[in-house]
């Protein structure tokens, strides 16, 4: 199973991929889409955040 940080870097390769080619590729003939940009935009929004707190929750306790 792959890290949240994995995760992310996942769906930040398939944004880049539909920004420098587009969202459609065609093969033999037939059309293929990727995934849709914008669920992606919110899909790396929400892993930024789930990230972003498991690193919070990591650390330490204050000392007094």
């Amino acid at each position: 199973m792959a890290t949240l940080a994995e995760r992310l870097t996942a769906v930040q390769t398939a944004i880049d991929g539909i920004i420098d080619g587009g969202q459609e590729v065609s093969i033999n003939g037939r059309t293929y889409k990727k995934a849709d940009l914008d669920t992606l935009l919110k899909m790396e929004q929400a892993l930024e955040r789930r990230v972003a707190l498991g690193s919070v929750s990591r650390k330490s306790v204050a000392e007094f």
